[in-house]
């Protein structure tokens, strides 16, 4: 069953169990820590999704106000407050004192007078200050990816587990899952439209991302993470990080996980070929195998000249599906097209609101696990199966939970100032 038809179901189930009174007591307690129906929230991560995901919050329907922020860097959690003061004054409120930096400020932040923690750091973060959110009894909104390692992924399905034990609201930022395109056309697919799904085909080809120079005085821990989408350890490559959307919508339309992947990849010319500067690839292609034996195809690149695209297609028995909206030409969605970002957040807080507690951390975890399988498929060149992978999977960050702006960084330059980047037929994934 899909996820959104399993949130329509849930919600209207919760629905009824508050109004006779079964769940009314435990959901309106969840829903509003702070005893009346405003939301407090903080940001964890105060760049440009941050103070997105913030922003929308704040465009929602709810009574809702920024109450801390934190952020590696100080200059970006003031920016962030400035920013989101000149969006809606009325509902910051953020005093010098509840502004944080540094990379244990997400402690501070959390624990902070909210109710919700928008989580919206390095991915190779997260884990741990998730973890910390949960612990503490908060709801969560999480970007994606969650995690860049297996290390990781156990440690978000553990604390997912015990967010479900609180009744904890988990709400992820693969917001496809938001659209109601998306969501008509998986569910018509699922109803059998095309057949049986034979194959998928999954892109996301474009021409490149930013890049922050190395600034005098850094430590290499400031320059790493300050430049975090170079560095597979924080980032976990581009695969990860941005084709994570594309594979989402594959498992969601195949309502399972692929078993194993093979893979190619390279970065040659990634920063024009510089490994003083990045350590990511800047293609790959995967070949994802599901329990029942059908195929997942997948391209992620960065490669300027080269074909740009951006989505997905569904391959059955009966004919072809474009999940974002249209099937084989006989039908093609007609209802809204409303913001992915924008509706992720208004469904989040008036569930809140409502006291309707839902969870995608589970989903979000397995889908940011399917995109490192293929990634470490490529950086490989062999056959990794998903068991064996999240069981004994590299660990990219021993001991990040105790990392300073001063800690040795996971990957350090070599004597020529260049980072080691994965080589297929050398590279173990296990190691």
């Amino acid at each position: 069953m899909s996820q959104p038809r399993d949130r329509r179901t849930f919600l209207k189930t919760t629905s009824a169990l508050i109004s006779t009174g079964i769940l009314g007591s435990q959901a309106a307690r969840n829903a509003h820590a702070a005893g009346s129906d405003e939301i407090r929230f903080c940001v964890v991560g105060c760049g440009g999704r941050g103070t997105g995901a913030a922003a929308q919050i704040f465009n929602t329907k709810g009574n809702t106000r920024l109450v801390s922020v934190a952020d590696a860097f100080e200059k970006n959690a003031k920016s962030a407050v400035k920013r989101l003061t000149r969006h809606s004054a009325e509902k910051v409120s953020v005093p010098e004192e509840n502004m944080h930096w540094g990379l244990d400020a997400y402690k501070k932040a959390i624990d902070s007078d909210c109710d919700l923690v928008v989580i919206a750091t390095p991915p190779g973060f997260k884990p741990q200050q998730f973890e910390y959110a949960v612990d503490r009894g908060k709801h969560v909104f999480m970007e994606k990816p969650v995690a860049t390692d297996a290390p990781g992924v156990r440690r978000v399905l553990d604390s997912v587990e015990a967010s479900k034990q609180k009744n904890l609201m988990v709400a992820l930022g693969l917001q496809r899952r938001h659209e109601p395109r998306y969501m008509e056309t998986i569910e018509r697919i699922h109803d059998g439209a095309i057949g049986d799904i034979i194959c998928q085909r999954v892109y996301w080809n474009g021409g490149g991302i930013w890049y922050r120079n190395r600034q005098p005085g850094q430590s290499e821990m400031e320059f790493q993470v300050n430049n975090w989408y170079h560095f597979n350890w924080v980032c976990g490559d581009q695969i990860c990080e941005q084709h994570i959307h594309n594979l989402d919508v594959a498992n969601w339309v195949k309502g399972d996980y692929p078993v194993e992947c093979n893979g190619m990849g390279g970065g040659e010319q990634r920063m024009g070929g510089d490994r003083s500067k990045s350590q990511i690839y800047d293609h790959t292609f995967c070949e994802f195998t599901y329990p029942d034996g059908s195929k997942l195809f997948s391209q992620g690149r960065h490669l300027a000249g080269a074909w740009s695209h951006v989505g997905e297609a569904v391959h059955g028995t009966k004919g072809t599906a474009n999940p974002a909206g249209s099937i084989d030409g006989v039908w093609e969605f007609s209802g809204p097209y409303p913001n992915g970002h924008q509706q992720e957040q208004h469904d989040m807080i008036e569930a809140l609101m409502a006291g309707n507690i839902y969870n995608e951390g589970e989903y979000g975890a397995k889908s940011t696990f399917t995109s490192i399988l293929g990634r470490e498929a490529c950086y490989s060149g062999q056959i990794v199966r998903w068991d064996k992978l999240l069981e004994k999977g590299r660990d990219l960050a021993p001991g990040i939970d105790q990392f300073t702006m001063e800690s040795p960084a996971p990957t350090a330059p070599d004597s020529s100032g260049r980072y080691e980047v994965p080589i297929p037929g050398q590279y173990n994934p296990f190691a």
